[in-house]
């Protein structure tokens, strides 16, 4: 098992050609104050199976604050099938929407994954004091 792809973005969907499309990807979040809140965004995670997995797998994810203690966790599960040598491996892809998402203070967050019981690194956010990203071009 290989978690692929995490990152986080504000819109997720499958296509209908069963392409997975991503929209507005981020790492850096600015904030007026803290607590701050995020109204929206949607955690992507995608998972290739080795061969040997079939059945019910449990996941877990947890955002990580900077002082390394869970603010958010999410549970569910995710269903495996097996598949022959002529065929690509099993692929899970989550979307997780996170709606009202709380970031009590600035720093580095982290998310991790459970999967099959180990513990995976996922995507970074930064929260930031600002009302706005600084210029790009540093004027």
């Amino acid at each position: 098992m290989e978690l692929q792809l995490a990152l986080v973005c504000d819109h997720a969907k499958t296509t209908d050609d069963g392409k997975l499309d991503v929209h507005g990807v981020f790492n850096d979040l600015y904030a007026p104050a803290f607590p701050a809140l995020q109204d929206h965004m949607v955690l992507v995670l995608a998972v290739e199976w080795s061969r040997s997995d079939s059945g019910r797998y449990r996941f877990r994810v947890e955002l990580i604050d900077p002082d390394g203690k869970p603010t958010l966790s999410v549970e569910g599960h995710t269903d495996v099938d097996s598949r022959p040598q002529d065929r690509p491996p099993a692929r899970t892809r989550l979307m997780l929407p996170l709606e009202k998402v709380v970031f009590p203070k600035p720093g580095a967050y982290r998310f991790k994954v459970q999967l099959k019981g180990k513990w995976h690194e996922g995507p970074s956010l930064h929260l930031m004091q600002g009302a706005t990203p600084p210029d790009p071009e540093g004027a």
